[in-house]
């Protein structure tokens, strides 16, 4: 058996559980954390389930460092 193609589908694995892990993080962080005023919480996770790791990278990028200096959370 080659060690090549095992080698490449091991490491592509690893990363596709890496980004699944970073986008429940995310769905996790602004469900548990997001401030419930207005609709904010709610659009946030609609972003986040409707555009996958792109809504995820969106709220790391846009939200979550805003909130941080907000609300210290």
């Amino acid at each position: 058996m080659p060690v090549l193609p095992v080698l490449v589908i091991g490491i592509a694995g690893l990363f596709s559980v890496g980004l699944i892990a970073f986008w429940i993080w995310m769905l996790v962080d602004c469900a548990s954390n997001e401030p419930s005023t207005g609709n904010d919480k709610l659009i946030w996770i609609l972003v986040i389930v409707l555009a996958g790791l792109l809504g995820a990278l969106i709220y790391l990028i846009a939200r979550r460092p805003q909130r941080k200096a907000q609300y210290g959370r």
